[in-house]
């Protein structure tokens, strides 16, 4: 189990306003975990009671509907740290974590992290400026869904991919979603993802081999209306 303290993950999140004996504490308290792809790490409604660093792999964090199906708010990678928003207001989570390939997560108690965001001004600020980061892209996701089309939107999540996960030798995205998934981060049904994608693919805008995506034309993408 490697020390926070020698971990490079850090410099990516809020861990990195702590000094060297605080991470050394924090140490001897986490516990560091391996997740499965499609393993829940926590549900919506449970009490995580601390706060999870993301050391490696890719989680999807989403609501369920009142129409019973599942809304993916965020995807979470590497670096980031998820369970704060629930630990600061002391409430259950408002969402689920599943993960989407094989992740390894460190989990860190709440009574620690609430001891730093007491007495470390820096490490409070930080994650509330990381806080405030997730309104303002809630924020956008309200208006986006509010003023652009599926098709757009279904543009904008084949960008965000591309420009925020690795690619294999080929060119495809690292990171592999279902096609039900497109449809939740867009909020369609998965047949007009699908339909969408195949329209996509059809213009030389992606190409597909299975459930991997290659973005063929990203300025094309930036251009769908």
């Amino acid at each position: 189990m490697s020390k926070c303290d020698q971990c490079i993950i850090r410099q990516f999140n809020s861990l990195r306003a702590l000094g060297k004996d605080d991470l050394i504490r924090i140490s001897g308290c986490k516990t560091s975990r391996y997740v499965s792809k499609g393993e829940i790490i926590f549900r919506e409604g449970e009490s995580v009671n601390g706060v999870y660093c993301i050391k490696d792999g890719v989680c999807k964090l989403s609501k369920l509907s009142s129409n019973g199906k599942d809304q993916i708010v965020k995807l979470i990678v590497r670096g980031d740290l998820i369970g704060q928003r629930s630990l600061v207001s002391d409430e259950k989570s408002n969402l689920t974590a599943i993960a989407l390939n094989d992740m390894e997560v460190c989990f860190i108690p709440k009574n620690e992290i609430m001891n730093d965001l007491t007495n470390n001004a820096r490490f409070s600020l930080d994650m509330l400026q990381e806080m405030a980061k997730e309104l303002k892209i809630a924020d956008n996701v309200i208006v986006d869904m509010a003023q652009k089309s599926v098709k757009q939107r279904l543009a904008d999540v084949l960008i965000y991919l591309n420009e925020t996960f690795d690619k294999d030798k080929d060119g495809f995205l690292k990171v592999v979603l279902s096609r039900e998934d497109y449809a939740n981060l867009v909020g369609t049904a998965t047949e007009s993802a699908i339909r969408i994608l195949s329209q996509f693919k059809k213009s030389g805008l992606i190409s597909t081999t299975g459930k991997h995506v290659k973005i063929e034309d990203l300025e094309g993408l930036r251009r769908v209306d």
